[in-house]
Formats: structure tokens, sequence, C-alpha cells
């Protein structure tokens, strides 16, 4: 016997048509018939049928057994008879047993088309503006300067072929902003500047919707040449070039990174060699795993360098320090020892002249070392206000951490370039739907709303975390320099990883509109693709991060086999473990699972145990005789866990302290939404561990996942706006796929 499902889904329609007593005995052979998987209708009936449908129900109805049963009715009248009560039932009855109750909810008919119940058309339940004002702050007015000069004609955008002419333009570009004093904001008000390093980091965020070359090539010369000379120098360095640097006048570089030494800048071969005589240095590449690579406004434009080598005075090595070297004349002539190669093209921000760089005996007088830290006296001889020669060094980089505020916050902009591009793409792109019926918004799909809407929520959770960053950067206390350090290492790996993953979510979600580099999103994932990696590789980051964790009431750096806070760690880890309630564990109602407090309690549990675990890990293997430089490479991904799970409560942290302040309800309760997909998409990425750990049970990482869903559902009506609020100007996202008129 066949007891396939055709075969039970037309024994059910059987049983419906004969249990229609108003029907006569012919109409019910003749519906037998059309039931006949062997003789189906043909096409023409189909439509037909359909036709009689689409003109005749009540659009009212929003199922399928209410629509027949009306049609049955409308028949019955016709023809002088009574529709019964038990044959109303047996067309819910029999489209329950066909699954089609189920299979319909969220469908209904109107006008004579099918579309969503809840389409969910964009709409806005919040005020845009108040929004925005929230997220731009006290820094609205130079935003919109910003924005104001990126949308001049001036900076419309240009192809990135021939090579030569994309550098040239970007170049031209950064003039115009640094005559509109933008490069020299954050330098010192008696050397042409503002003084406000705040507003040097909005300038490069909001330039971040632009042309990502023209951030790059602003931060390297504003922020990496310009920042270190104001940095790591003195007055009189700040009198010989600052001016001259604002200006554009005086294109310069950041030489640190070499060929055989990224990460690991203590270990850098360049020397610079002093020579007491005639009081000057000799910089100097030994071998071509010590040459300048990669560096920034080199191959092209670059006259002067910061270039960082090892000091060495009467043989002995003193460590890395920083000198300003000349590289060209103001003709682009090289100087004498100097050899650039050009890098040629690259993956992504082509715009920007990156080159290496070697130093054949280049002689620079003495007071072009930049000696704030570390100096050469009149006997020659080496001084330096901090004796540790660790302390030295991290203190002399901790200056220069800006790097990492700048690039994730240029990361985040791009990110939200994307998102805007996508989202509103998806908004507007109709495909498939019910048969017969109006094709639906692809933002309507829970899989597409699941793809971009939870990381629209992480995008406005980092915007709050990276402002944080930079409050507390501005204003540090000398002791809290390395915890800052950590947070700014952390945060760069954090969102940079956020934003390539995301901006090849935007380009899939559009389709082959977004494989168009008319549409931008290459653009925007080639030129971040390198935000991972310069400024620090992520991954060592994170490990940067984890250390710090590890050794927070370290004095030194540099000392690996201090581990007097392992016991410390592990104890407190220890009290998050005793305060899991089984009914917690299990909890899957909807109260406590938006509930902040829930959220960031898991997370702070998540944060402790990891790192406790990973120091008592290490405890372990130091104590076992293993060497501590081993014991760290063996717990690397450990120490990869802790970072991110350190990062990861601080983002939520924050997000919900910025709620807190918020006085316009509207925009609270889209926030409050966001910070709940950010925090519960977070907890289900990392269910697995939680599981681990009995934190929680099966039953409630399900609902987790099913309270996402439900979020992103409601969150799809304001999708818009919420990338409306970050104001993008048009101009700058220049996607023809995002224009408003488009689809």
């Amino acid at each position: 016997m066949d007891s396939s499902p055709m075969s039970e889904e037309i024994s059910s329609i059987k049983e419906l048509i004969n249990g229609q007593n108003w029907l006569a005995e012919e109409e019910k052979a003749f519906l037998m018939e059309q039931i006949d998987p062997l003789h189906p209708p043909r096409p023409k009936t189909l439509h037909s049928w359909n036709s009689l449908i689409l003109q005749s129900f009540d659009p009212s109805q929003k199922n399928l057994p209410a629509i027949g049963i009306e049609l049955a009715l409308k028949q019955a009248k016709e023809q002088h008879r009574e529709l019964d009560n038990e044959s109303e039932l047996a067309f819910v009855e029999t489209s329950q047993k066909l699954g089609f109750l189920e299979r319909n909810t969220g469908f209904s008919f109107q006008e004579g088309h099918i579309t969503l119940t809840s389409e969910h058309d964009s709409a806005t339940s919040f005020d845009v503006s108040a929004l925005q004002d929230i997220l731009e702050g006290n820094q609205a007015a130079l935003i919109q300067k910003v924005k104001s000069v990126i949308s001049a004609p001036d900076f419309a955008y240009v192809a990135p072929d021939p090579l030569i002419e994309y550098r040239q333009q970007v170049f031209d570009w950064c003039k115009i902003l640094a005559d509109h004093g933008l490069g020299s904001w954050g330098f010192p008000k008696e050397n042409g500047g503002k003084g406000d390093m705040e507003g040097y980091f909005t300038i490069m965020e909001t330039l971040s919707y632009h042309d990502l070359s023209l951030v790059i090539k602003f931060g390297v010369q504003f922020g990496l040449w310009g920042m270190s000379v104001y940095y790591l120098g003195t007055e009189k360095h700040h009198r010989k070039y600052l001016r001259e640097i604002g200006s554009l006048s005086l294109p310069g570089c950041f030489a640190m990174t070499e060929t055989g030494h990224g990460s690991n800048v203590k270990g850098i071969r360049t020397t610079a060699t002093y020579n007491h005589e005639d009081q000057t240095f000799s910089i100097h590449s030994p071998d071509p795993s010590s040459r300048k690579e990669y560096i920034g406004n080199a191959a092209v434009h670059g006259q002067m360098a910061t270039v960082f080598a090892k000091l060495v005075i009467d043989g002995i090595d003193y460590g890395v320090n920083a000198f300003v070297v000349p590289l060209r004349d103001e003709s682009g002539k090289l100087e004498n020892g100097v050899t650039i190669e050009d890098c040629g093209r690259k993956m992504g921000l082509n715009g920007v002249d990156n080159g290496v760089i070697y130093f054949d005996q280049v002689i620079i007088p003495k007071e072009n070392m930049l000696d704030k830290y570390a100096s050469v006296n009149e006997a020659g001889e080496f001084e330096s206000p901090i004796s540790s020669d660790n302390r030295r060094f991290f203190v002399m980089l901790g200056t220069l951490v800006g790097g990492r505020i700048g690039i994730p916050r240029s990361a985040l902009t791009a990110a939200k370039s994307g998102l805007t591009i996508a989202i509103r793409y998806g908004d507007k792109r109709r495909q498939f739907g019910p048969e017969g019926g109006e094709e639906v918004p692809i933002l309507n799909y829970r899989m597409h709303q699941r793809r971009l809407i939870p990381p629209l929520a992480t995008s406005y959770a980092l915007n709050f975390a990276l402002k944080y960053l930079t409050d507390r950067f501005l204003n540090k206390a000398e002791e809290e320099a390395q915890e800052i350090e950590a947070l700014a290492a952390g945060l760069k790996a954090y969102t940079t990883w956020f934003a390539t993953a995301t901006l090849q979510e935007a380009r899939e979600a559009c389709g082959g509109k977004g494989y168009l580099s008319e549409n931008r999103i290459d653009a925007l994932k080639n030129d971040t693709e390198i935000y991972t990696t310069f400024e620090g590789d992520n991954t060592v980051l994170m490990q940067l991060v984890a250390k710090s964790r590890l050794t927070e009431f370290r004095q030194e750096f540099g000392d690996m086999n201090v581990f007097g806070i392992f016991n410390f760690v592990t104890d407190k880890a220890m009290t998050y473990v005793s305060e899991k309630n089984p009914l917690i564990i299990r909890s899957t109602n909807s109260e406590h699972l938006l509930d902040f407090d829930f959220h960031l309690n898991a997370f702070r549990y998540r944060e402790q145990a990891i790192l406790g675990s990973a120091a008592s890990r290490l405890k372990r293997l130091i104590n076992g005789g293993m060497d501590s430089f081993d014991a760290f490479n063996v717990c690397q991904h450990h120490l990869i866990n802790v970072g991110q799970a350190y990062i990861e409560r601080v983002v939520l942290e924050q997000f919900q302290e910025k709620i807190k302040s918020i006085a316009d309800k509207g925009s609270k309760k889209a926030l409050t939404q966001m910070c709940q997909l950010y925090a519960l998409h977070t907890l289900e990425k990392n269910r697995g561990w939680f599981l681990e750990q009995d934190y929680m049970e099966g039953v409630k990482t399900k609902a987790i996942r099913k309270m996402v869903n439900q979020l992103c559902w409601e969150i799809r009506p304001d999708a818009i706006a919420l990338t409306d609020a970050f104001a993008i100007p048009e101009s700058c996202l220049s996607a023809p796929i995002a224009k408003r008129e488009s689809l």
C-alpha cells in the first residue's frame, strides 16, 4: 500500500470532497478527477481557477481555509444550497493535515496579489536626526565640516588607473584638506593646529566615508609622520617641522616596519651609529632583511621620514630610537645613500604610494634624533629619563597608540557604508514569492535579515566602544597606559576583523550587483583588507591583550616569568562559577533573555573564566619546567580567546552605559533592541563554550537563537532609518543600487 506523503495528502482531500453533502455526485466525481496525479489539470484550467480565486475572495481573509470556505459558501449560495458548520470545520481540519495553516502563516491575498502579511515595509519608529545627534555627539559640527568638504565636486571619485594619476589625485585631495586646516587639527596651536586630538580622530573617521586611499594617505602624513615628530620629538622639532607637515609642504613617511621584522619592532636591524667627532648619525641597512618595507608616501611623495633604528654608541646597542631622515629634495631627487623601490600595485589602497627604503650610511645631524625619551648628551653619552630599556621602549611606542584608534574607527565607517548599501538594496530588491503573487523584498526574508541586521547592531555597539576608547586615550593617567594600550590593540583587532567579515557578507547579500565596482563594495573590501594586519597583526594584538590581562599588576612589560597574579585571577573566576543558578541556566522566558543584567553577567563570566583557566594553564606549564616563551606558544589559541572575551565584555558594557544616558525615548528604544541583539548574537556565537561550561543548557541556547531571529524581524522595519542615522553623504556612498530612487 502506498503510504507516501502525496498519497496521504490525496486521501485527505478525497475525504474532504466526499464529506461535502451539499455537493452533487457529478461535482464530486469532477473534483476527484482533478486530483489524480497521473492526469493533472491542464495549465489553462489551472490559470482559470487561479483567476477565479483572485477575483472572488474577501481581501480581509488571511489564510487558505478561510478562502476555501468563502468560495464554497459563494458556490452553495449560487446553487441555493447550504454549507453547514461541519463542512466548514472539515476545510480547517483538512488544511491542518496538509500543513497549509503552518506553511501559509504570514501570507495574505490582497488586491489580486499574494504578499507577506508582515511585509515589513521600511518605517521609522524614532527620530533619525535625534539618533544621528547621539552618534555624533560633541563632534557634530566638525563632522559636518568634513562631510561638506568631501562632498564637493573636487572630491568626485576617480578611476584607480592609471596608477600615477590616481596617486596624484589622492595627494591633491590631501592638499585640499590641509588647506582647510584639517591636517594640522591635532597639532598644538602654536604650531598651526587646533590642539584637538579628538577632532583629529573624528576627521579620520569621517573621511572614511570617501576613498580609503585618501584616509591612509592623510593618516600617514598627518598622523604617523606628523604625530611621531610631535610625540617623540621636543620643542625644537615641533618648531622646525610641524607647520610644514600640517600644510603638506613637507610630505613625509613613518619608517618602522622591516622586511625581516614587522610586529617585532625590538628586533629591527637598521642602525643609527653615532659619530661624536662630527656629531652625526649614520643610518644604515646592514642586510636586505633590514630594509624598510611597505612605507606609505615613500614611493613618490615622501621627502623625509621618521626612521626607527637601533642606536649604537661606541659599539654598544642602546635599543630602538627614532630619527628624522631626509629621503628626497623638493625636486624629488633621492638623497645620497637612499634607495627607494615602488611596492607597485596592491590588493587595495592603490592611491597610496608604498615603497621599500634602503639606507647606505646616510648621514644626519645629531639634532635629527627625536629625543623626548632618549638622547645623546654633549659628551656623546646616552641619556634617558626612563632607566629601564623595556619600559622606555614601550612608553615610546605607547605614544603612537593613536594609530590603533584611527584604524578601527576607519574600518567601522567602511563597514557602515557597506551595510548601508546592502540594506538599501535589500529593502528594494524583490525576488521570489508565493505562487501567483508579488515578489518579496529580499530584506523580508529571515535569513537575509540574519545576514545584515546583527552586523548592523554590532556596528552600533562598536561605535560607542570606540568613542569610549578615544576618551580614555585622550584623558589617560600614566598608570592607565598599559590597560589603554591593550584596549586599543584589542578593539583594533576586533573591529577590523568585524569589518572584513561584514563587507564580505554585504557583497554576497547584494549578489552580482555587489560584485560590480560601480557599487563600491569591492573597493571597501579590498581597501580594508590590510586593516587586519597593519598597525599590528590582529592575532599578535589579541595575544598582547591577553598578556596585558594576565600581567595587569606588573610594572615591567618584558618580564614574562612573573606570574604572581595567576592565583588571584583564578580565584576571581571561581567566584563567578559559584554564582551559577540552575534556574538561570535553563530560563528561556523573553523577559530574562532580553535582560541587560543577564547579558552582562554572562559576558563577564566568560571573560573571567577564560582568563582564569589560561592563567592556571600557563602556571602549570611553567611550574613543570617549561620556558615561558614555549608556554605562551602552547597556549596561543587560549590567549586569543582571553582577548576576544575581554573586548566583547567592554563593547557590551559601553553600549549599555550609553543607553542609560539617552533621554530621547524613540532612540533609546531602538538602541535597546540593537544592544539586545548584539548581546544575544554574541552569546549565540559562543554557545558551544557556554554549553561546555554548563552555564547554559541546550534549551536556553535554542531560545537565544529564536530570540535573535525575532529581534531581527522586529528591527527590520527600522533598518533603513538605522543606516540613515549614519548620515553618509550620497556622493560618498555613490552606489547605484543604494540610490533612493533605484529599483
